[in-house]
Order: C-alpha cells, then sequence, then structure tokens
C-alpha cells in the first residue's frame, strides 16, 4: 500500500516537474512521510522510476496477452490492440507520460530492463501481424517488422496530442487508425 503510494505521489511529480527536477524530499513530503521510508521500498530515485516504467510496461503485457489469446480474427485483435493502447494512456496518462518522457533518465542497466519488456510488446505485436499475414488477412506484401514499428509509433505518440475530451472518442481513433493501416489511404 505504502509503495503504491510513493509510487504514485511520484507518477504526479514526474509528469508535473520532471524526473530531474523532482526530489526524494518533494517525493515523500507529498504522502507525509519521512526519506527513511522512501528507502524501505527503493534504494534510490532511479530504482524508483524504473519500478514506474516497469509497472507500466509489464501492465500493457498483461492486457495484450489477454487480447492475443481472444478466439477473434487479426483485424479484430489488431483493433483491440491499438484500442487498448490508447485507452489505457487514457487512464494512465500520467504513467505513459513518465515512461516515454522520462526513460532517458534510467541508467543502462535498469534502461536494458525496460527495453527488453519493450521489445517483448513490440515481438508478440509483430507476431499477430505475421500471423494475419499468414492467414491472407492483411496483404502479404507488408514488412511486420516496420509496420509495428509504424503502428507503435502512431498509437504511443497519441499520449503527447490525443485529446480524450476531445471530439472523437478513444474507440473512433482506434478504428479509424485500424481502418487506415488494413484499407490504405487510396
Amino acid at each position: 500500500m505504502m509503495k503504491e503510494k510513493m509510487r504514485a505521489a511520484s507518477i504526479y511529480l514526474f509528469d508535473e516537474k520532471g524526473y530531474s527536477e523532482t526530489s526524494i524530499q518533494e517525493i515523500v513530503d507529498e504522502i507525509g512521510v519521512t526519506k527513511g521510508t522512501f528507502y524501505y521500498y527503493f534504494n534510490s530515485k532511479q530504482e524508483l522510476l524504473k519500478d514506474i516504467n516497469l509497472t507500466y510496461i509489464q501492465f500493457l503485457l498483461g492486457k495484450q496477452e489477454e487480447i492475443l489469446k481472444e478466439n477473434i480474427n487479426y483485424t479484430e485483435k489488431l483493433y483491440r490492440l491499438i484500442y487498448m493502447v490508447i485507452s489505457t494512456i487514457k487512464t494512465q496518462r500520467q504513467s505513459a507520460r513518465v515512461f516515454f518522457r522520462e526513460m532517458r533518465h534510467l541508467s543502462d542497466e535498469h534502461l536494458n530492463i525496460i527495453k527488453r519488456k519493450r521489445n517483448e510488446f513490440r515481438s508478440h505485436f509483430q507476431k499477430m501481424l505475421e500471423e494475419g499475414i499468414e492467414a491472407g488477412e492483411f496483404n502479404s506484401n507488408l514488412r511486420p517488422d516496420i509496420l509495428t514499428f509504424g503502428i507503435l509509433g502512431m498509437t504511443n505518440w497519441s499520449y503527447y496530442w490525443f485529446n480524450h475530451e476531445g471530439e472523437i472518442s478513444e474507440e473512433e481513433l482506434a478504428k479509424f487508425y485500424t481502418d487506415m493501416l488494413v484499407n490504405g489511404i487510396k
């Protein structure tokens, strides 16, 4: 419970002020505990940032696994994966921003842990696209690796520009992306 409170306060502060501009003292002041409490759960602010990033990517991996196990066609899996990323950015907006913006502050050791998880997510996504191509549902002239990077780039950057209270919903954006990918723009 306390670890989650500390993580939540840190996500808020890292999102508002940035990782570099947030001190451990500010984190513990935010929830009314001592630095000793902080160091009981985390060895350093760096370890806390790794924990925040790891929690976010593991959440995405869990949701991705659920979708990929569903007995649905590949176009529907594509839609649900895109929707999952966009809706997670809505429900965990601050965590998403910290994940994408503050990752550069991780040490090589911690960054490698996060990169392995990100690569795992990308690899599962690519495998689904490859299976969709083999099943004849997607164009066989496509390179699944490049397509995967394109889709993830498109969906992940929605954290930066997409207004969830704007004129279109997450569902509509996910449908738009899926339609654009499946049917092209010509």
